[in-house]
C-alpha cells in the first residue's frame, strides 16, 4: 500500500476509526451495564449467601424427609400457587428451593429444610440484586426488544475489539512504552489514550471470549448457531430429537415448556405423556405425594423421586413439573463441569422413562458451547474461573469510561470531532467488511449497512452544500 493508503493515514484506517468512534459512543452505556451486571452474576451464589443466609443454609444432619413433604410445606405456605420446579441441594447444609407461580402470575422461591420439611421463608428473585442483574444482563428489563438490543451491543462489542486492535497496532517500529504499558507520566489525553489502548490490548482475547460464549443465548445469533449445528450434525443428537416428540407442528420446545434448561436442550421438542384411558389405569397420585402440575391420575412427586433414584440420578438436580395434561417431568443435572449433564423425561401418568440424554450424547459443537457457557458463568473451575472472567468485565468497564472521556477531552470546542469521511476509493473494502460482518453477526451487519448508507448520504449533502 502507498503511504497515503496505509495506517494511520489512508481511507481504510479512517473508515475503521470512524466505525470505532461511532460504535464506541453508542454502545458504551450498554456495555457498561452488561459488564457491571455480568460481574454481579459471576458471584451470584456468594452474594445470595451473604444476603439470605437464613434461607439458604440449614443444620446438616443425616435424616431426610420425602420430597412430597417438602412440597406440601411450600404449598401450605402459598395456597393456590403452583409448583413449577424443585432444585435439590449439593450439600447437606443447603436448603431445597421450590419455584412457585402465584395465582396472579407472580413468582416466588420457597426455601425448605430438606431434613425437617420446615419452612425457611420465600423471596421474589426478580427483586433481588442478583435477580435484577440477571434480567438486566439478558434483556435490559425490556423483554424481547431488550434481548435484541443486548445482542446488537454484544456483536458491536466484538467489532470494537477487533477494530480497536487494528487502530492500536503500531504502524512503525514496535515500542513497548505506550503500547504494552501506559506512559503514566504523560498526563492528559496521552495518558487516557494509553490507558484505553493498553487495557484493550491486554483484555481483548478475554472480552472476545466472553462475548462469543454469551452470544449463544441471544435470540438471532443463537438460532443461527443452532441451525448451523443441526445441519452439520454437531449439536443435539438427531436420534433423540424425534424420539417421543409430539406430532403437533411446531412442537413445544424445552425452553418454552420449562424455561431454564441447559443451552443444548432449549430448542429441542418435548416428549409427551400418554393420558390413561377414562376407565383408569393411572397411579393414584395421593399414594405417592402430591401430583404437582400433573393432571388427575398422575403419579406423585415421591414416586418421581424414586424413579430418578432408580435410574442413578442423585442430588443435586433440578426437577421441573408437567405443564398440562400431556406434559412430562424433566429432571436434569447442571454441574459446573458440563461433562456431568444428564436429563431424564418421565411420563406423568405411568412413570415411564420417555427419554434420556447426557453430555456424552451431544455433538462436539454442543459440547463446546456447553463448556463455553460454564466458563462464561465462572462455574468450571471455581473461584479462579470467576476471577478470570471478572478481568474482561473490568476491562469493558475501563474501556467504556476511557473511550468517551478521551473523545470529550480531544473534541474541538462546539463540534463533535468526528473522524473524516473516507474517500470512495476504498468502498469495495467497506462492502467486503460489511458482508463478512453480516455473516458472523447478522444484527451488527444489518446495522452497519444502515450506518454506511446514512453516512454516505450525509457526506453527499455536506459536499453539495460546500459546493
Amino acid at each position: 500500500m502507498a503511504k497515503t493508503d496505509s495506517k494511520p493515514y489512508g481511507p481504510l484506517y479512517r473508515a475503521v476509526w470512524r466505525w470505532h468512534f461511532y460504535a464506541g459512543l453508542v454502545t458504551a452505556p450498554f456495555l457498561l451495564i452488561l459488564a457491571i451486571t455480568g460481574a454481579i452474576y459471576l458471584f451470584n451464589d456468594e452474594i445470595n449467601d451473604l444476603a439470605y443466609p437464613h434461607l439458604r443454609f440449614v443444620a446438616p444432619v443425616t435424616e431426610q424427609v420425602t420430597m412430597g413433604e417438602m412440597v406440601e410445606t411450600a404449598m401450605a405456605h402459598l395456597p393456590g400457587a403452583i409448583v413449577t420446579r424443585i432444585d435439590t441441594p449439593a450439600t447437606p447444609d443447603r436448603s431445597v428451593q421450590i419455584f412457585m407461580t402465584l395465582p396472579d402470575g407472580g413468582n416466588r422461591r420457597v426455601f425448605v429444610d430438606p431434613h425437617t420439611a420446615a419452612l425457611l421463608g420465600d423471596l421474589d428473585y426478580g427483586g433481588t440484586l442478583v435477580g435484577i442483574a440477571d434480567q438486566m444482563h439478558g434483556s435490559l428489563l425490556m423483554g424481547d426488544a431488550g434481548d435484541a438490543v443486548v445482542e446488537l451491543m454484544a456483536c458491536w462489542g466484538a467489532v470494537l475489539i477487533v477494530t480497536g486492535l487494528y487502530l492500536w497496532w503500531p504502524s512503525g517500529p514496535m515500542r513497548l512504552r505506550g503500547f504494552l504499558y501506559p506512559r503514566l507520566t504523560a498526563g492528559g489525553r496521552a495518558l487516557l489514550r494509553d490507558l484505553h489502548g493498553v487495557v484493550g490490548f491486554w483484555s481483548a482475547l478475554l472480552i472476545l471470549f466472553l462475548i462469543l460464549t454469551g452470544l449463544p443465548w441471544a435470540t438471532q445469533w443463537g438460532n443461527m448457531l443452532v441451525g448451523v449445528m443441526d445441519a452439520a450434525g454437531i449439536g443435539y443428537p438427531a436420534s433423540h430429537r424425534g424420539y417421543n416428540a409430539p406430532a403437533s407442528t411446531p412442537p413445544v420446545t424445552a425452553k418454552q415448556a420449562v424455561g431454564e434448561v441447559p443451552w443444548t436442550l432449549e430448542p429441542t421438542p418435548m416428549p409427551q405423556s400418554a393420558p390413561p384411558e377414562p376407565s383408569g389405569g393411572g397411579h393414584a397420585h395421593h399414594d405417592h405425594g402430591p401430583a404437582i402440575g400433573a393432571a388427575p391420575g398422575g403419579i406423585g412427586i415421591d414416586l418421581v423421586a424414586e424413579i430418578l433414584a432408580a435410574n442413578g440420578m442423585q442430588w443435586p438436580y433440578r426437577l421441573s413439573t408437567p405443564r398440562g395434561e400431556r406434559g412430562v417431568y424433566l429432571a436434569f443435572t447442571y454441574p459446573g463441569q458440563p461433562q456431568g449433564q444428564r436429563s431424564l423425561y418421565i411420563d406423568q401418568y405411568s412413570g415411564q422413562l420417555l427419554r434420556e440424554v447426557s453430555y456424552a450424547d451431544y455433538g462436539w459443537g454442543a459440547k463446546a458451547v456447553e463448556l463455553g457457557v460454564q466458563l462464561h458463568l465462572g462455574n468450571y473451575f471455581g473461584l479462579a474461573n470467576q476471577v478470570i472472567m471478572l478481568i474482561p468485565c473490568l476491562g469493558i468497564l475501563a474501556l467504556s469510561v476511557t473511550g468517551p472521556w478521551m473523545w470529550w477531552k480531544r473534541r474541538p470546542k462546539g463540534r463533535m470531532g468526528v473522524p473524516t469521511v473516507p474517500g470512495p476509493a476504498k468502498l469495495r473494502n467497506l462492502v467486503l467488511i460489511t458482508l463478512a460482518l453480516g455473516l458472523l453477526f447478522p444484527l451488527a451487519g444489518a446495522s452497519l449497512l444502515v450506518i454506511l448508507i446514512t453516512d454516505r448520504m450525509v457526506a453527499g449533502l455536506i459536499q453539495r452544500k460546500a459546493a
